[in-house]
Formats: C-alpha cells, sequence, structure tokens
C-alpha cells in the first residue's frame, strides 16, 4: 500500500492499448490509490466505462456534463484534487492537444488545469512514434515538466515490430511508486 493517501487522475485515451487502463488501474488501487478516471469519448469504443468505474469505485468522466441531470463535470476541481495525473495510453492526437493547449474535451482541459505532476503513456504505431510532429509534440511535454513513459518495442496491434507499446502496467505502477518515494512532499 505504498500509494496510500495518493489521489490519481487515470486519463485513458482512444487507443487499441486502453484495455491495459484496467489493470493499471487495479494495480494502483491495491497500492492505496484513491483513482479518477477520465476518459476520451474514442477511449469508449476500446474499453468500457463500467469496466473502469466498477474497478475504481467511482463514475467514470468524459464529459464536461452529465447528460442525465446536467451537472457539471469540473476539470478545475479535478486538477486541483490529485497528487498525479497519468495518461495511459496517450495517443498521438490526445498528445498533440495537450502540447498545443486544444481544449475541446475533458481529459485535455483537466491536463491544462492540473496543479500536479503529470506522467504520460504514450501507444501507438511504430511509424506514428516516429514520426516528426509526435516527437516535436513529445519534447514540447517534456518541456513543461511532464514526465514521458517511454512506450517499449515489441509486436505492435498492426503486426509490426517496433517502439510504441504502452509500457505493462506494472512497470507504470512501480514507476509510480518510486516516483511518490523520491519525492516526499506530493
Amino acid at each position: 500500500m505504498q500509494l496510500q493517501g495518493k489521489k490519481i487522475i487515470l486519463c485513458v485515451t482512444g487507443s487499441i492499448a486502453a484495455y491495459k487502463a484496467a489493470y493499471l488501474l487495479r494495480g494502483l488501487i491495491k497500492q492505496g490509490a484513491e483513482v479518477q478516471v477520465v476518459m476520451t469519448p474514442y477511449a469508449k469504443e476500446f474499453i468500457s466505462p463500467l469496466t473502469l468505474s466498477t474497478l475504481s469505485g467511482k463514475p467514470v468522466l468524459s464529459e464536461f456534463f452529465t447528460r442525465n441531470d446536467g451537472s457539471w463535470n469540473s476539470h478545475v476541481d479535478l486538477g486541483l484534487w490529485a497528487n498525479l495525473l497519468l495518461v495511459a495510453p496517450a495517443t498521438a492526437a490526445t498528445m498533440g492537444k495537450m502540447a498545443n493547449g486544444i481544449c475541446d474535451n475533458l481529459l485535455v482541459t483537466t491536463y491544462l488545469s492540473a496543479k500536479c505532476p503529470v506522467m504520460i503513456a504514450p501507444a501507438m504505431d511504430l511509424d506514428m512514434f516516429q514520426h516528426p510532429s509526435t516527437k516535436r509534440n513529445i519534447e514540447l511535454l517534456k518541456s513543461y515538466g511532464n514526465i514521458i513513459i517511454e512506450p517499449a518495442s515489441g509486436e505492435l496491434a498492426s503486426g509490426l515490430l517496433g517502439k510504441g507499446r504502452m509500457e505493462e502496467p506494472d512497470a507504470i505502477v512501480d514507476m509510480i511508486v518510486e516516483f511518490f518515494a523520491e519525492k516526499k512532499n506530493c
């Protein structure tokens, strides 16, 4: 329970690697973290909000307003609540939006409102990962102080072999535990 008392926003984007978010969420909770999941609309095409809600014990947030009652999901409150914002998996599109301040969804507005450290775990095909625009956006995100969790090499969803696989959930949890152990005041 090395993450006891830590509040983490797990941001899930529309990547085939979104299935790993369930394992990542479970690992964070096993370590004692309180986790709020924020999903992009496309992420819901890859993994069910019900799955992540069941694992987290909290409603998954995806839209600015709750459709049935009109209540507002405040990105500002979320950004102030968290000790860490983790984007895993992070698509090229979402990283581009984050790097350039394009606030067209709850995830990016929460990112821009966050007052806590941010970790980003890219996941995409190797050609997308190696594209100059992706590399530029990653460098921009690093320059803002974000921590990039390098993707692994291996077989990708396309069948190609190369760098672009989201790091495994257990390794990400270990990185977060180590991060908080080094940053006692977070």
